[in-house]
């Protein structure tokens, strides 16, 4: 079958020299029966290489299913995908087949594949080295023959040096990687997803299709697409509905795109990509406390340098407190003191405090505490304090995912 039928029959639009290169790889690995790793970012469209590849495929008869691993919770997962015996945890009423058990002979696609638990990850690889599983509560060795596509938005590789994903796992399913081009990869197919997408909602909202000036076709040409196709859908959908003109100009357009500056709310660790992720939400939090034990540290020795030196001392609040404001504002600070309040003649003029050795050396040994799980889990209540419970706008805040917060309410007993 050629590469265009494939694209036809499967609703593709696109000829981006990286997309033809993806389907090419699926197509050629169709009929085997080899572990395929589809990688690409959120709203690309991995599903659907899972599905090119299984209806090219020898099992194109039996049954196929797609899991979002991520989407399970960690309690769950290992009775969902390998099942359950009667009375092996709380609510096990009745035994249970898993998908590996009822999918035998046909193909298992693990959507988000990184957010799988490590436990589980162990059991996983079981079944692609030897085809084994047993059934949660279980000591009973089953077969199955099953074909896995795992697909994934992380950089798996990653993940394994941070502990969070098995080795010998990622090795064993990037047997043949597919990887999957963003939308900003393949800005010549953004236009033609475009006119089809409002054509297809124009015959389904009977209305006539939209179109683009070319400045307005620049602008969505060179817009980022954080959501890819999917992102791109939804703004055709959203014109389609609610635009009052048939011709869109760029004002138009400007109004249905999200705001980028919204997408850049959390800190980015020096040496990491501007768009990058956070492979995990502690590390912005060790950044964050490093930073602060430094500036304690500079602070303790301005303090002791000032103790020897009282003519330092009106320098160094000046210091500060330029430091201090340059911080907040990301301005130079005006020194002109007409532009400070003076105190008033009320005002206590606070007198120096002359330190012994001895305290100045016991100040040295006492620090704050820097806890990572200490400060993790305040920030957690306050978060939840100043949203009233919500945990989604208190996920948010803290910029991690709501199902994160979930796991650390239960890892640090938190009762919302």
């Amino acid at each position: 079958m050629d590469l265009q039928s494939i694209k036809n029959r499967f609703n593709i639009i696109g000829n981006a020299p990286a997309l033809n290169h993806a389907l090419n790889t699926a197509v050629q690995v169709a009929a085997t029966d080899l572990t395929v790793l589809i990688v690409g970012e959120s709203g690309v469209g991995k599903e659907v290489f899972s599905q090119i590849i299984h209806a090219l495929s020898a099992r194109k008869h039996n049954p196929f299913i797609a899991v979002n691993c991520g989407a399970i919770p960690e309690g769950t997962i290992d009775s969902e995908l390998f099942g359950h015996e009667k009375g092996s945890f709380t609510g096990a009423v009745d035994s249970r087949k898993g998908y590996f058990e009822t999918v035998s002979g046909g193909t298992i696609f693990l959507d988000e594949i990184g957010e799988m638990p490590i436990g589980t990850q162990a059991r996983l690889l079981r079944v692609l080295e030897t085809g084994e599983f047993i059934r949660v509560g279980s000591s009973k060795v089953q077969k199955t023959d099953v074909r896995v596509i795992a697909a994934t938005n992380r950089e798996l590789l990653e993940f394994t040096q941070k502990g969070r994903f098995r080795e010998d796992l990622y090795y064993r399913l990037s047997t043949v990687p597919i990887r999957v081009p963003s939308l900003r990869d393949r800005k010549e197919d953004v236009s033609l997803l475009f006119r089809k997408f409002v054509v297809d909602f124009a015959e389904r909202y009977k209305t006539t299709p939209v179109q683009l000036d070319e400045e307005a076709k620049a602008i969505l040409i060179n817009h980022p697409w954080q959501g890819n196709v999917r992102e791109l859908k939804n703004i055709a959908e959203q014109i389609s509905v609610l635009s009052n003109t048939n011709l869109i100009n760029a004002s138009t357009l400007q109004g249905f795109l999200p705001d980028q500056s919204k997408f850049s709310r959390m800190p980015v660790l020096a040496g990491q990509n501007q768009g990058g992720e956070f492979a995990n939400e502690r590390e912005i939090l060790y950044k964050l406390f490093f930073d602060m034990k430094k500036d304690v540290t500079e602070l303790k020795k301005m303090f002791v340098e000032i103790l020897q030196n009282p003519s330092l001392a009106g320098a160094a609040a000046n210091f500060t407190r330029e430091s201090i404001l340059q911080d907040f504002t990301g301005h130079e600070v005006d020194n002109n003191p007409q532009h400070f309040i003076a105190p008033t003649s009320n005002t206590t003029t606070a007198q120096p405090v002359l330190l012994q050795d001895n305290d100045m050396h016991q100040h040295e040994e006492i620090e704050e505490s820097l806890n990572i799980i200490d400060k993790e889990k305040e920030l957690i209540l306050k978060a939840l304090k100043k949203h009233k419970g919500k945990r989604r706008d208190a996920s948010l805040d803290l910029g991690i995912s709501e199902r994160t917060l979930y796991r650390k309410l239960k890892e640090y007993d938190i009762e919302d």
